[in-house]
């Protein structure tokens, strides 16, 4: 894991957390009990504040930053899908941004709702609990029930704390 000290505010990660070898975190970044940050994730809190809440997870290549003053709350057991962007803007507990979505400066996810794969939350744009959003911009389709609720944003909470322990406690490099 790469953590780096900016201006005096330095990373703050749990032990019983997950930072990948390859996971950057730059600044005022907190990461409690059980969350993972996964390879090639960049979180950058040199001018705000990043928050990854307990059992959330920010999975490959995803970037979190916000503008100064700003606290970017990821909620627990909320996921930041693979190669998303999280500009200013906060997951509430058990959110799901899906892969490759944008989320932008003064929106959140509500709790237990999910941003489909490839959507782009326009700033300021409030999405309430319990839905599907989905889009560009993302818009509200439909209350979020049956496999979508209990594969994605019911068993992510769960899953990923597991898999951030196995692999917290087997990483290593290989040799060619």
């Amino acid at each position: 894991m790469q953590l780096f000290e900016f201006e005096g505010l330095r990373p703050s990660v749990h032990p019983e957390a997950f930072v990948a070898p390859t996971a950057t975190l730059i600044g005022d970044v907190r990461v409690e009990k059980g969350a993972s940050i996964w390879y090639g994730a960049v979180l950058r809190a040199d001018e705000c504040t990043i928050i990854v809440r307990e059992n959330a997870n920010v999975q490959d290549n995803s970037v979190v930053h916000a503008a100064p003053e700003v606290v970017v709350e990821i909620g627990e057991g909320a996921t930041i899908g693979h190669n998303c962007t999280l500009h200013g803007a906060s997951v509430a507990r058990h959110g799901l941004v899906g892969n490759g979505s944008t989320v932008l400066d003064g929106a959140s996810i509500g709790a237990g709702s999910m941003v489909a794969a490839g959507s782009t939350v326009s700033p300021g744009t409030q999405i309430p609990d319990g839905v599907l959003a989905a889009g560009s911009p993302a818009v509200v389709k439909k209350e979020i029930a049956g496999t979508s609720a209990a594969f994605w944003v019911e068993a992510n909470p769960v899953h990923y704390p597991q898999l951030a322990a196995r692999h917290r406690q087997t990483i290593k490099p290989a040799s060619p």
